[in-house]
C-alpha cells in the first residue's frame, strides 16, 4: 500500500524527535486518531500536514517523502 510509506516515515521521525503520538497530534493541531490513521497507512497525509510536521520535527518535507516519491 502506497499510503504506508508516508505513515511508516512519520512515525519514525516522531518516535526520532521523541514525540508521543498524543504529543505531536497536539502540536499538529490534529486528533490523535486521524495521526494513527495516517502513521498506520489508512490515510494520506494532506500537503498541510506534511508541512507542519516537518516544521514542528525541524526537518524536511522532503526527508518524509518516501524515496520512489522523488521526481527527478
Amino acid at each position: 500500500m502506497e499510503t504506508d510509506k508516508w505513515g511508516r516515515r512519520i512515525r519514525a521521525f516522531r518516535k526520532l524527535k521523541g514525540y508521543t503520538q498524543e504529543g505531536l497530534a497536539k502540536e499538529l493541531s490534529i486528533s490523535v486518531s486521524v495521526l494513527g490513521e495516517i502513521e498506520r497507512g489508512n490515510r494520506i497525509p494532506s500537503q498541510d500536514v506534511l508541512e507542519k510536521v516537518a516544521e514542528t520535527l525541524s526537518i524536511s518535507v522532503s526527508d518524509l517523502t518516501p524515496p520512489d516519491e522523488f521526481i527527478d
